[in-house]
């Protein structure tokens, strides 16, 4: 099971950048069951409403991703999260389709 992140086009994608990678991810990367994180910036959009990155944090199953979005480690990356990125994201659980 995944959380998905799509995050919208930034106002300022450099400040975006910054505080992203150094101080979110590394919180993100505390919370416990993930099992690796997929970081994506998107170069360009074809169709429908584009984004400017999405992360993709994998778990072992839905009980895994349930427990870590109950940890205080999430906790502290969603408040980060808030500092910049209020208003910016869009989060999804996912599953493989196959």
């Amino acid at each position: 099971m995944d959380l998905v992140a799509l995050y919208a086009q930034p106002d300022d994608p450099q400040a975006f950048d910054k505080a992203y990678f150094e101080t979110h991810i590394p919180l993100i990367r505390k919370v416990p069951g993930l099992q690796q994180v997929d970081l994506k910036r998107v170069q360009r959009t074809l169709m429908g409403d584009g984004c400017y990155m999405l992360a993709v944090m994998h778990f072992e199953d839905e009980s895994a991703l349930k427990t870590a979005m109950r940890s205080p480690q999430m906790k502290a990356a969603g408040d980060n999260l808030n500092t910049f990125a209020e208003g910016l994201v869009t989060l999804m659980y996912a599953d493989d389709a196959e």
